[in-house]
C-alpha cells in the first residue's frame, strides 16, 4: 500500500460522486483523500468529499487560476481534476507542477481546439475523421438558409450552441406552428423555425450556433484514457439506443477515437462522442473531461478514474483492457446526501424540543434523529437487460 493521494475535483457536474467512490475503491488500496469545491451548497460532490469548500463567484479566468493555485498549496493536493475554466487552468500546468500538484486534463492546446465546435470540425477532418454537414450562424437569414439546405436534402435540422457542453441548447427545428401539441406529455426538443427565427431577429447580440441534420443513433461516446506520452492506454465505447445502455470495441468507434486522442494530445480522461449519418459513423463532439457516465465502465471490470490518477502521478497502468464487456442496461436515479443547510423549511443539527409526553396505550415510534443527512436524487446506473 503506498501513500495517501490527496485529489481535488473542483466545480463540476453531481455525477462525479461516482467518479470519488472509485477513487476510494481502487484494486491498490491506496488511500484517497478528496477536496471538493463548488458554488451550489447542495451538490452532493460537497458532501461526498473528505473536504469541501464554497467556491468564490465572479472570479475571471486568471483569478480563477490564482484561486485554485492557493487550493492546491494549503490542501497539499497531488492530483488536480478541472472542470471550471479548464483552460485557464492548464495554460498553467507548470505552475501547478511546480508546487507538486499533477493536472488531469489534457494539453492547453487540446483544450483550446475543442472549446469550439466549428473549429473542432475542422480539426478533426483534416485528419481524416468524418463529421456531418454543418453551418455556423449567427443571423436569421444564415439560419433559415442553412435550416433549408438540410431540409431540401431531406434531413431534420437542428442547432446547437459553438461553445458549450452536456447537450445545452440543442433543439431541432419543426416547421409545425406551435400548438397544444408541443405542450403534451414531457418538454420537448423541437420548436418551430418560425418562433427560432423571431427570438434571433430580436436579439441584442448575434448568436453562435451550429446547425446541422439531425444524427440517428445508435449515439456512442468513447471513454478515453491516454498517457502524457500521448499514447492510449484504455478506449470503451458506451452506446446509446433510445433508453438502452451498452458496452462496444468495435473498431467503427473505437479507431477513429483512439485517432483523435492521439493526434492532438487528449491525455488522461477524455469523452469523444459518434452518432449515425446516413450509414457512417461520425464525430458529434469531443469532451475534454471525464464523462459523468465513466463509471459506468465499472460493469466491464475497469476503474478508469484510478487509473487516470495513476498516469498523473507519474505510474504506469500498461495497456487496460476490459476483461469483459457488462449487459446492457438502463440509467435510473437514487439518492445521494447532502451537507446539512440551515433553511428555516429543512431540519438543522439543532434538536426539536420534545412535545409534553401524553399517556397512550401504543408506543410511540422514535422521531429521525434531526442529524440525518438531507438527500439530493442523482444519476446511477442499474443493469437491465431490456429498458422498463
Amino acid at each position: 500500500m503506498g501513500s495517501r493521494v490527496r485529489v481535488w475535483l473542483n466545480r463540476t457536474y453531481a455525477e462525479n460522486v461516482f467518479f470519488m467512490d472509485q477513487l476510494r475503491s481502487n484494486p491498490q488500496h491506496r488511500a484517497v483523500e478528496i477536496h471538493a469545491t463548488h458554488g451550489d451548497p447542495d451538490s452532493p460532490v460537497l458532501a461526498a468529499a473528505d473536504t469541501a469548500e464554497m467556491e468564490p463567484e465572479g472570479l475571471s479566468p486568471r483569478a480563477y487560476v490564482e484561486y485554485a493555485l492557493d487550493q492546491c498549496a494549503r490542501r497539499s493536493v497531488d492530483v488536480f481534476v478541472p472542470v471550471l475554466h479548464q483552460a485557464a487552468v492548464v495554460a498553467h500546468r507548470a505552475e501547478f507542477a511546480a508546487q507538486g500538484t499533477a493536472l488531469l486534463a489534457p494539453a492547453a492546446e487540446a483544450v483550446a481546439v475543442f472549446q469550439d465546435k466549428a473549429t473542432a470540425y475542422q480539426a478533426v477532418q483534416a485528419v481524416g475523421v468524418p463529421v456531418p454537414p454543418w453551418w455556423r450562424v449567427r443571423t436569421e437569414e444564415e439560419l433559415v438558409a442553412a435550416v433549408e439546405e438540410l431540409e431540401s436534402a431531406g434531413h431534420k435540422a437542428c442547432f446547437k450552441p459553438a461553445a458549450g457542453a452536456g447537450g445545452v441548447g440543442f433543439r431541432v427545428i419543426t416547421r409545425a406552428l406551435f400548438s397544444l401539441a408541443l405542450l403534451n406529455g414531457f418538454p420537448s426538443p423541437y420548436v418551430p423555425l418560425s418562433l427560432v427565427a423571431e427570438a434571433v431577429r430580436a436579439a441584442e447580440h448575434p448568436v453562435d450556433w451550429l446547425v446541422m441534420p439531425l444524427l440517428d443513433e445508435p449515439e456512442v461516446s468513447v471513454d478515453c484514457l491516454t498517457g502524457p506520452d500521448g499514447r492510449v492506454r484504455l478506449a470503451v465505447g458506451r452506446t446509446k439506443n433510445g433508453r438502452r445502455r451498452g458496452f462496444t470495441l468495435h473498431p467503427s468507434w473505437i479507431e477513429p477515437a483512439r485517432l483523435l486522442a492521439e493526434a492532438f494530445g487528449l491525455h488522461y480522461l477524455t469523452n469523444i462522442q459518434f452518432r449515425m449519418y446516413g450509414d457512417k459513423p461520425v464525430l458529434m463532439d469531443v469532451n475534454t473531461r471525464p464523462a459523468g457516465g465513466l463509471h459506468q465502465l465499472a460493469q466491464c471490470g475497469v476503474n478508469a478514474p484510478w487509473a487516470a490518477v495513476q498516469l498523473a502521478l507519474g505510474e504506469e497502468t500498461g495497456e487496460l483492457v476490459p476483461p469483459f464487456l457488462g449487459q446492457d442496461y438502463a440509467v435510473v436515479s437514487g439518492p445521494r446526501p447532502v451537507r446539512p443547510v440551515s433553511l428555516p423549511q429543512q431540519r438543522t443539527d439543532t434538536p426539536v424540543a420534545p412535545l409534553p409526553a401524553v399517556p397512550s396505550p401504543a408506543a410511540v415510534p422514535a422521531a429521525e434523529p434531526a442529524s440525518a443527512p438531507a438527500a439530493a436524487t442523482e444519476s446511477a446506473t442499474a443493469a437491465a437487460i431490456a429498458p422498463a
